[in-house]
């Protein structure tokens, strides 16, 4: 690890760099809080393209493009590091060695995983003050044990003292979808962060009081009438659905409004028969519940919940952005089917935002 300097950043802006970036979601959330991103690496074309017409046109960062692998971390620390040191670290490995929908023990020997110790060997490099993790809840199996004992024990070995990870809904920190994701926080061993880890939920299930005098510490979830309430400008980039065939315009039009499933259309097909499983393909968005997950197929009726609740067809990519708490200026590179895959990875703007803001209050804290 390299030499640690101590040094007052009361006065100056907390320095991050952002690893498997895609689109910009964490880095984007990391502006918004305060953070002044430094560098960020992403590999797929369009994602970076992405990142870099949104947030390289807002700030300084400089995007490296291409396999993460191929850059030497110490070169990096270098570069942007030898004035003053890191203090955040951010990043989501590619997650789908993790995912919960692979079965029968598939996933393990998946390649994929070992970025996790990829995205560890820049943490080592760079030594900032923390680092924190986003990934799926798979990664939390007892099949994937190994690869979080041997994370966790590098960083220990490192100095890093890693704490539990911890399972968030981002629906409870104003983000319109249920969204579970797992984020594990590293703090180096000579920073007292002193805050409460995780936030504080800011919303929640429960209806608030009923006496004008009682006061609710959460807000109501924000369902998904919130994203369809505001009209999409024609001139939108993003403004696009999938075309379907009169055929299923004809079945979205049987399907009842507020959350109607494809049973509803009475539409079976042969890999449903039997079983009851898959109800939510085709299924309509309810505007009185939260979202479903924007997953990378967000903006294909076939893969889930993804039918807007009136009209006959799927979401935009805008709405699906929306779900994820993007603003409207935030263009997606690289055609519908590439705009929805860099939306369902992104991290939640919203929630990205509520985890850092505290971070900094630590840090700010911790450096005082």
């Amino acid at each position: 690890m390299r030499k640690r300097t101590r040094r007052r950043t009361r006065d100056k802006a907390i320095r991050c760099v952002d690893l498997f970036s895609g689109a910009g979601g964490f880095s984007l959330a990391a502006i918004k809080a305060g953070i002044n991103v430094v560098a960020a690496f992403e590999r797929d074309v369009h994602a970076s393209a992405t990142y870099g017409a949104n947030i390289g046109k807002r700030s300084k960062v400089r995007l490296y493009e291409g396999d993460i692998s191929e850059y030497k971390p110490d070169e990096i620390a270098k570069r942007h590091f030898a004035k003053r040191a890191c203090d955040i670290v951010l990043g989501g490995p590619p997650c789908q060695g993790f995912s919960v929908h692979r079965i029968n023990g598939a996933g393990i020997k998946d390649p994929r995983n070992e970025l996790l110790f990829t995205y560890f060997k820049f943490v080592k490099a760079l030594a900032p003050r923390i680092f924190l993790v986003e990934n799926v809840p798979g990664i939390l199996w007892p099949r994937h044990a190994d690869y979080l004992k041997k994370f966790i024990s590098e960083a220990s070995s490192a100095g890093y003292i890693v704490r539990d990870p911890v399972t968030l809904d981002a629906r409870d920190y104003g983000v319109p979808q249920r969204r579970k994701r797992v984020f594990i926080l590293g703090v180096r061993s000579d920073v007292e962060l002193n805050i409460q880890w995780p936030p504080a939920p800011t919303h929640s299930g429960t209806a608030p009081p009923r006496s004008k005098f009682a006061r609710s510490k959460t807000k109501p979830w924000i369902t998904s009438k919130e994203i369809f309430r505001r009209p999409l400008k024609a001139s939108d980039v993003n403004n696009v659905h999938m075309q379907p065939s009169p055929s299923m315009v004809e079945v979205f039009r049987s399907t009842p409004r507020n959350g109607g499933s494809r049973r509803d259309s009475n539409r079976t097909l042969a890999c449903h028969d039997g079983h009851s499983g898959h109800s939510d393909v085709y299924g309509r968005i309810n505007p009185n519940d939260c979202g479903p997950t924007m997953t990378t197929a967000c903006i294909n009726p076939s893969k889930g919940r993804f039918v807007h609740p009136t009209e006959h067809h799927g979401i935009t990519a805008r709405h699906a952005a929306r779900f994820q708490t993007f603003p409207d200026w935030f263009k997606f590179v690289g055609g519908l089917m590439a705009s929805g895959a860099q939306i369902g990875n992104a991290v939640p703007v919203k929630l990205g935002e509520v985890l850092l803001r505290s971070l900094v209050v630590g840090l700010r804290s911790a450096a005082k």
